[in-house]
């Protein structure tokens, strides 16, 4: 079976940070990053251009959510860029993940938040005013999602195993909140360690500071990817 590699957040606020980073690993060694919003707005599609000239694979992780002809004509852009997979907001709608997988084509991955691994079922219930639990919340966007037409979702790894019963096993679970064991968890709610992850049916998981910030990156990413692995 072919090794899977963790989604590294390259959660910097420059360019600059971002070459310093990928310059630690070797010119063989090919990548797969997620690019988010502080990223990519500060440095725009240049950035994309760069890491793709290293070979390397992108998930950009911008979020869209507006109306569906808005997203449509948003993913016509982004998929002239080259990225391997980027993401909507399920909250917007059907339509609009149906506009979205129009505008993006069918090469690039596409998935959607479904509730945001920050958020608790007590934020939810107080703020969202979604009375039921988060994980029911979590499976209805997952089954919103799929029947957009969408290829899978972003989602904490306690939900995993529901998302796939209510969908299918292809259908991708992409989880963040990803921490080695004894790592800090920050501002993630939901967390589980890679090896967890594995065991539960995560098809990709990302990982950001246990990488990003580590006294050693290349060591601490070859590290996760071994457990992410371990059979």
């Amino acid at each position: 079976m072919r090794e899977k590699r963790p989604v590294i957040a390259l959660d910097f606020p420059t360019f600059g940070d971002v070459k310093t980073f990928l310059a630690k690993f070797p010119a063989d060694e090919k990548l797969y990053v997620k690019i988010g919003m502080e990223l990519y707005y500060a440095a725009g599609p240049e950035i994309i251009r760069y890491v793709k000239e290293l070979d390397h694979s992108i998930f950009l992780d911008l979020k869209l959510h507006d109306i569906p002809n808005t997203v449509k004509s948003a993913m016509r852009v982004l998929s002239n860029l080259g990225v391997d997979m980027t993401n909507v907001h399920a909250a917007g709608g059907v339509e609009m993940m149906k506009a979205a997988r129009e505008g993006l084509g069918d090469g690039p991955i596409l998935i959607a938040v479904t509730q945001l691994t920050s958020t608790s079922e007590e934020q939810m219930r107080n703020f969202q005013n979604i009375q039921t639990t988060l994980q029911e919340s979590v499976v209805h966007y997952a089954q919103k999602t799929a029947e957009a037409g969408l290829d899978g979702v972003v989602c904490s790894a306690h939900e995993v195993a529901k998302i796939k019963e209510a969908t299918n096993q292809d259908f991708i679970c992409l989880t963040p909140g990803i921490r080695p064991a004894g790592a800090a968890v920050g501002d993630q709610k939901r967390v589980m360690t890679p090896a967890d992850a594995h065991q539960i049916g995560s098809d990709y998981i990302v990982v950001g500071r246990p990488i990003t910030q580590a006294e050693d990156p290349v060591a601490a990413y070859h590290d996760i990817k071994a457990q992410w692995n371990d059979q």
